[in-house]
């Protein structure tokens, strides 16, 4: 949430639902997510400050502002319990759902869930989810997405790198799951949690999203200087990353990040890094270090990101649109596990055989593994890409 704007009167049904404003269920939509972790304030200050600046009456679709964990913001936490932006898998939801007891961060998922549901049985046009976030270490402003090529086109048009991926290493996001709905779904990360310039940020990202998203014209805001300010903020680091790497903490492990890594910064192999349950540990790849822990809590100590060749976007683009993954069907030890939801089922001795960037270029992750298969999702098969198809942005692209 914003400084000052903190006490600013706000409409709103409930608690959790900063404003809405609601104009017509077939324009397009957007929900802003913010303070799914509780001590990421910046995004709810920024919505705040937004509500405050709209002219209502100029817009032409449907926004809302939505909270994540109300009792991790009250308490200046994380989570209480249990990250609430790792318990979105289908079989946690169903158990949550159906569970007579539960914790903070499960109450909290079952009221944010019924929002979802809410939301999504009242609009018909183009819907986009933001999840708005920031970091523990210093860092440019950046966008995460699951692989899609919808995530992509729409993230895109914001001047700030693009990293890929993410759902290959973290299970439960909430966007991961509104990604397997086939909606447009993308993650801002404005900077350091207590660095205004999170706040100012955000406020930027917000204003561009609503343009793209052709809910507000472009000369209705200051759309040139918010631009410019996301593009100096992102010190011009190049469009599109992929994760390579991730540092994971188990319980009962101990990790300690080396003070002084920002995001985005350039490593070499063999770069100290941090210590883990009392060793030293480097980097084993060239590359970039990627959201570096610098907080009590997370199971991600750091990540580290490649940049994606220009040759290797351009290829997947084609190759998705000519449903090219249909060949991996004609391998040995891969097969259709559920077809309508994008789901391939393959021999682990298949998968290490072929190059992973195989996958990657065709629009596959791998998610869970069994002790004999890996499980591969495609994002392609199940976006609702007719749902876009007459926006600016889908056009442009020729989605």
């Amino acid at each position: 949430m914003n400084s000052k704007s903190l006490q600013a009167p706000i409409k709103k049904k409930s608690k959790r639902i900063l404003f809405q404003f609601e104009k017509d269920t077939n324009a397009p939509t957007v929900v802003f997510f913010a303070g799914v972790h509780g001590n990421e304030k910046a995004g709810v200050v920024a919505l705040k400050q937004v509500y405050n600046r709209l002219d209502q009456k100029g817009l032409k679709g449907n926004v809302y502002g939505v909270l994540g964990n109300l009792k991790a913001l009250e308490s200046n936490q994380r989570y209480i319990d249990a990250d609430l932006n790792r318990l979105w898998t289908k079989d946690s939801i169903d158990e949550i759902l159906t569970k007579e007891h539960l914790h903070t961060e499960e109450q909290e998922l079952k009221a944010l869930f019924k929002q979802l549901e809410h939301i999504l049985s009242l609009h018909t046009g183009p819907l986009y989810f933001i999840d708005l976030h920031t970091t523990s270490s210093k860092t440019v402003p950046f966008i995460t997405i699951n692989d899609a090529m919808i995530n992509r086109a729409f993230s895109k048009l914001f001047p700030v790198p693009i990293v890929l991926g993410i759902e290959e290493y973290l299970e439960g996001p909430l966007l991961s799951y509104i990604n397997t709905l086939g909606y447009v779904s993308i993650g801002f990360e404005s900077g350091q949690h207590t660095d205004i310039s999170s706040v100012e940020n955000n406020i930027a990202f917000i204003h561009l999203a609503l343009v793209f998203a052709e809910i507000i014209d472009k000369d209705e805001v200051d759309f040139n200087m918010y631009f410019e300010k996301l593009r100096h903020a992102s010190e011009n680091v190049s469009r599109f990353f992929e994760i390579v790497h991730l540092q994971r903490i188990k319980s009962g492990d101990t990790f300690k990040m080396y003070d002084g890594f920002k995001s985005f910064q350039p490593i070499v192999k063999g770069t100290p890094i941090g210590r883990f349950n009392g060793s030293k540990i480097r980097s084993k790849y060239n590359g970039r270090i990627f959201m570096p822990l610098y907080q009590n809590k997370g199971s991600e100590g750091f990540f580290i990101i490649k940049s994606i060749p220009w040759f290797f976007l351009k290829l997947s683009r084609i190759l998705r649109r000519f449903k090219a993954d249909r060949l991996l069907i004609a391998l040995m030890g891969i097969y259709w596990h559920d077809k309508k939801k994008g789901v391939l089922k393959s021999n682990l001795k298949i998968t290490r055989f072929l190059a992973k960037p195989l996958f990657h270029v065709l629009g596959y992750r791998s998610r869970q593994i069994t002790e004999d298969y890996v499980y591969l999702y495609n994002r392609e098969r199940i976006a609702k890409i007719e749902l876009y198809k007459n926006t600016k942005w889908a056009k442009d692209e020729r989605l």
